[in-house]
């Protein structure tokens, strides 16, 4: 995760070439990238409406962040030190890159079990996974034509990601792959041979939408401000992935084309025009860490919430241990959003945000003739929100209990008795006369 800064493909810092020179110049280059509009995708090569409608209904997907940095429980690709990392940024933690690029040979997670992490998943609550197929590091975590750089290779010897694959078909959820452009591991990457590299880059994405059945989400993760359609072939690239997978999804981050926003490690504001995804870890680093802090069950059902009120998607992340098992405490957060979703899931899958906005009381989603108004925070035993054009059959908490809507010219008033309150997020549902979407957005 993260975004970098792509240096000219003809730098390098050299002896002759000083370091804060080139640094100086990547620096440049990169408000120079910034200032150029990435976007000039022709509308042929979106996403079908349909498609995007789907993967919007699923609003809750498992991000799942794993390969052979695991071993040292430190961050997944940006803990290889060195050049080709980040580019100069230093990092305390950080593992030489000569050793972090031979620790696939010790990488054998042999409790990986696709069913096991398909399960946890369905038990969250979860409609889709993303998977880590290559980050930034250029390991391939599936059994990649290009390279030897990849897990098959390693004591593990299976592919895991085709195991994943077969696992989501089977169970019916979506499928994504995370799949990082840059290949900080590749000698080629960015270099003059770059259109080398890019023919590998190229050829893998061919292969991940071929080989591994049908896939929801390509998740690929550059930074759209700081590289160009250019960079990376796209006028090429895209036509191909549209012809192998026409229903699929991608990220902007890969020159700044594709189909959804994704803001990290916070919520995104609300926004109904423009699909957009929140990526974010359920505890502080995307690989796993021991001992890293934990987000309370409160954070984890409310940031979902939250996103589904502003119009976007969860990606929520989990980092599996080196033995390919997913931790047994955040497996076990995740099944508690799973027994809250349970009962209150109506409000979140389907939905659109709105019509109020998020705020002080917290959000409210739509879907058919019902509004579900999240309040996570009572003033005055009751919360007030402004009228809205429809007329409110019945009102009531949505995971049993009453609740109370009053309207005068101008406000409506809610109530709920605390007995029927949730701590995490009281649902009350205001069932209406008329299609809850048609309602314009209260400012």
């Amino acid at each position: 995760m993260r975004t970098q800064i792509i240096a000219p493909s003809n730098l390098r810092p050299t002896a002759a070439f000083p370091l804060f020179l080139f640094f100086a110049l990547l620096s440049v280059n990169a408000r120079l990238c910034r200032a150029a509009d990435p976007s000039g995708q022709p509308a042929s090569l979106s996403a079908p409406a349909a498609a995007v409608e789907r993967w919007q209904d699923w609003r809750f997907g498992f991000f799942v962040h794993f390969d052979p940095s695991s071993l040292k429980g430190t961050e997944i690709s940006w803990s290889r030190a060195g050049e080709r990392r980040d580019r100069g940024e230093t990092n305390d933690d950080g593992v030489a890159a000569a050793e972090y690029d031979k620790l696939y040979l010790q990488f054998n997670p042999l409790n990986f079990n696709a069913r096991e992490w398909v399960a946890t998943a369905r038990e969250a609550g979860a409609k889709y996974i993303v998977f880590t197929a290559k980050h930034h590091d250029g390991f391939a975590m599936f059994d990649s034509k290009f390279t030897d750089y990849k897990i098959t290779r390693s004591p593990f010897a299976r592919d895991l990601t085709a195991e994943l694959a077969r696992a989501c078909h089977e169970a019916g959820l979506g499928l994504g792959f995370y799949y990082s452009p840059p290949d900080w591991h590749d000698l080629d990457f960015f270099t003059t041979n770059h259109a080398r590299y890019l023919e590998r880059f190229q050829g893998e994405v061919r292969q991940l939408l071929t080989d591994y059945g049908r896939v929801d989400v390509l998740w690929f993760d550059t930074d759209g401000g700081t590289n160009l359609p250019e960079t990376w072939g796209n006028a090429a690239l895209w036509p191909v992935i549209r012809s192998l997978q026409p229903q699929i999804l991608l990220t902007k981050r890969c020159g700044g084309w594709g189909d959804f926003d994704t803001p990290e490690q916070v919520v995104g504001g609300f926004n109904l025009t423009q699909p957009w995804e929140t990526c974010m870890t359920i505890c502080h680093q995307w690989a796993w860490k021991p001992d890293d802090e934990m987000k309370s069950l409160k954070e984890c059902v409310r940031n979902l919430v939250t996103c589904a009120g502003g119009g976007g998607n969860f990606l929520f992340n989990v980092g599996p241990m080196p033995d390919g098992s997913i931790e047994p405490r955040q497996a076990d957060r995740l099944r508690e959003m799973g027994a809250w979703l349970s009962k209150n899931g109506d409000s979140v899958y389907g939905t659109r945000g709105g019509p109020w906005k998020p705020g002080k009381y917290g959000v409210s989603t739509r879907k058919g003739n019902t509004i579900y108004v999240h309040i996570f925070n009572f003033t005055d035993e009751a919360v007030k929100l402004p009228k809205i054009p429809a007329i409110i059959d019945r009102a009531h908490v949505l995971s049993g209990g009453e609740a109370l809507a009053r309207e005068n010219e101008t406000t409506l008033t809610i109530t709920v008795p605390a007995e029927s309150r949730d701590e995490l997020d009281t649902v009350v549902a205001l069932e209406l006369e008329s299609p809850a979407e048609a309602i314009p957005v209260v400012k």
